[in-house]
């Protein structure tokens, strides 16, 4: 049933599906089956093993692979479950603290005067006993000038047990921060003011951990010292030493428009490249099985030298157990299997955090890798090329072209857009990433300093001529929104048309065209219905304004936010794009606006058919007169207007309130009027309009 070589990658198969299923199955009752279950299938495999000859199992194989499938799926679920801390009976949120002891669990991050960071929770205190406790919380700090706060990772601190649940995504298409943090087992926040926090002076957390985070900190602050230009220190921060530095919006856009986004994140192709050097330079050490064993040993310390360097950040502890699995095969086993290999090195870290899994960097990383072991031999294969300098570009093309295929549509699912420059991207950016990691490590030994100003140099025109490319004309396909079911109907399409033309499978390849056929009509019907919607959406966001009044794929925004303001890109830019809006009209209550179909004037907007009147400041203190009768009233801007004194010939079937309003003023409506909907903490208000 299985073949010795691809063991790893059928067992890993099960595995996953495991993990994928019960980690929406959070309970304890599954918890307790699927461990008794796995139990019980581990002692049938032992028995089988032990009465294999003597009862013939081997005739059996079909029953023996289903069984085997069987117990890795109930073995990835029970790690899954096992590793979700809500079921621990312990956990902070199951009762009711005064005060929590917790400690630092990654590096504060300061962004003007909040202090943001991922804590552990040890301990409760209730009527004056420490209780166990266990958990995690995402803690923001507010800092007063007057008391500076100093944390690093590992501090113990004492804080009210004040928290709230992670809330969920209140706008259509918004990005799920509750489930991302939910798959770091991370369910809970909470905002603090600096007087509330207590420092005990105690240091927790792993010590090694601990030191890689101060060894990058000083590597840090060497970078700053040596290089001038804020740019090139953000980006040699991130390339290098994996630090989370701020790069301007502009260096960003112009890695993501060129398909070069991955060199700024440490990743397999930055370990990759360190490997190639320390392989070469030890390449004497391959004259016979010992000498290759040292070699192996250097190899590995010198690449976890260099994790340690980055602060042991999951994606470089991701990439060097990856390329250290693939040594150490290379190394000890005379046959070995790429496939095998790379099945193996996710298995290993699956089984020590199997909520890796819902990472999107887990994801890409193993998919590019897959891409480059299945599709780079057979498009590399197919041209000769005698040339061997063209032969190399060739065959980094190829490179090139199977990682982004093999990650297409994993990319356009998580961040909508696709660089068609992306081969002229990574043409170009391969020997200055490369020279760049050299010079970038190189700086940082002692003694060779001196080579900052070349470092630099060669950042700045990197990010120079990556900009020209993102703005040359289509340099990129942006907006593409799928829906999961496409998502899912064009993998497996991609994924049966490429098996099907390597294997020359005529039903392989009618089945993925039968799939792209799916994939195109539920494309065209999701077309048609956005050409047909007519709509009004009441964004819910937090200090600001904003609804949409859509028709087809045109539609008029009423809000005081601006298109480059961080809150239209997270909670209106994503609706919109799911929406298929191609056309927006930006406008405020400020002006007297009359376009087609859209009328806002003395305070009052009408759109097809639908009618509002607007409650703002400027009604202050003065009585509504007239006759009227609308669908809704929007009060916005905190107004003082008491809504007491409409007159009943002002008729209305909706209150809405949006996020202007501020705490108070949002209590005491919800308190006198029952019917008033709130846009701070709820769900956005959809309104279907018939045509």
């Amino acid at each position: 049933m299985f073949k010795a070589e691809y063991v790893f990658v059928r067992i890993l198969f099960p595995f996953v599906i495991g993990i994928g299923l019960f980690y929406f199955l959070p309970y304890r009752a599954c918890f307790y089956f699927t461990a008794i279950a796995t139990l019980f299938m581990v002692l049938i495999a032992l028995a089988t093993n032990l009465a294999y000859k003597k009862l013939s199992i081997y005739r059996f194989k079909g029953v023996i692979g289903i069984s085997i499938f069987l117990l890795f799926f109930l073995l990835g679920a029970s790690v899954c479950l096992l590793k979700n801390e809500k079921l621990n009976s312990n956990h902070f949120a199951k009762k009711k603290y005064n005060q929590l002891k917790i400690w630092v669990n990654d590096e504060p991050q300061q962004r003007g005067s909040i202090l943001r960071f991922k804590a552990k929770v040890i301990a409760g205190y209730f009527a004056h006993k420490q209780i166990k406790a266990s958990g995690q919380l995402l803690v923001s700090v507010r800092l007063a000038n007057s008391r500076p706060l100093k944390l690093d990772y590992g501090d113990e601190i004492i804080m009210p047990a004040q928290y709230t649940a992670i809330e969920p995504p209140y706008n259509p298409a918004e990005f799920d921060f509750k489930a991302w943090l939910a798959t770091q087992n991370i369910y809970h926040q909470a905002f603090l003011e600096r007087e509330n926090i207590v420092k005990t002076n105690k240091q927790l957390g792993h010590f090694i951990i601990e030191k890689a985070l101060r060894l990058r900190a000083k590597q840090v602050q060497k970078f700053r010292r040596l290089i001038k230009s804020n740019e090139a220190f953000a980006v040699a921060s991130t390339l290098i030493l994996g630090y989370r530095a701020d790069l301007s919006p502009e260096t960003l856009a112009a890695y993501a428009n060129t398909g070069t986004l991955h060199a700024l994140s440490v990743s397999g192709a930055h370990v990759a490249i360190i490997y190639v050097v320390l392989d070469f330079i030890f390449l004497f050490l391959n004259r016979n099985r010992k000498l290759k064993i040292a070699k192996l040993l250097i190899i590995c310390s010198l690449i976890w030298g260099y994790a340690l360097i980055t602060g042991l950040s999951p994606s470089v502890v991701r990439s060097a157990i990856m390329i250290s699995v693939f040594i150490i095969a290379k190394t000890l086993s005379k046959n070995t299997n790429n496939y095998n290999i790379l099945a193996f090195s996710a298995f290993c870290q699956l089984i020590y955090n199997p909520f890796s899994i819902w990472d999107v960097g887990f994801q890409l990383s193993y998919l590019a890798v897959f891409g480059l072991f299945y599709l780079q031999p057979k498009i590399y294969n197919l041209f000769y090329i005698e040339n061997k300098r063209l032969d190399k570009l060739w065959n980094f093309i190829a490179m090139s072209l199977a990682a982004q295929i093999a990650t297409f549509p994993l990319s356009i699912y998580y961040f909508h857009q696709f660089p068609l420059y992306f081969l002229l991207g990574n043409l170009f950016i391969t020997l200055p990433l490369v020279l760049m990691m050299y010079l970038g490590i190189a700086t940082l030994i002692p003694g060779l300093g001196f080579l900052a100003s070349i470092f630099e140099w060669l950042i700045n025109f990197t990010n120079s001529t990556l900009k020209w490319i993102a703005n040359l004309p289509f340099a990129t396909f942006s907006t593409i929104y799928i829906s999961l079911p496409e998502f899912i109907l064009l993998s497996f399409s991609l994924g049966f048309f490429i098996y099907g033309l390597a294997k020359f499978s005529k039903r392989l390849i009618f089945l993925s065209l039968l799939l792209f056929t799916c994939y195109q009509i539920l494309i065209a019907y999701e077309s048609l219905s956005a050409l047909q919607q007519r709509n009004i959406l009441f964004f819910s966001l937090r200090k600001n304004y904003a609804a949409a009044f859509t028709r087809g794929k045109e539609t008029v925004l009423v809000t005081d936010l601006k298109v480059t303001d961080k809150s239209y890109a997270f909670f209106i830019k994503p609706a919109l794009m799911s929406m298929q809006i191609d056309r927006i009209h930006h406008i405020s209550f400020e002006k007297d606006t009359v376009l087609r179909n859209f009328i806002l004037k003395d305070k009052q907007i009408v759109f097809q058919g639908y009618s509002i009147l607007l409650i703002d400041n400027h009604l202050n203190h003065k009585q509504l007169q007239g006759r009227s009768a609308f669908s809704a009233i929007w009060l916005t801007g905190n107004s003082k207007f008491d809504l007491s004194n409409i007159p009943s010939d002002i008729r209305f079937q909706t209150l809405l309130v949006d996020a202007t309003n501020k705490q108070y003023r949002i209590k005491q409506l919800q308190k006198n009027r029952k019917d008033a909907y709130v846009l701070k903490k709820n769900k956005a208000y959809l309104i279907q309009l018939t045509q």
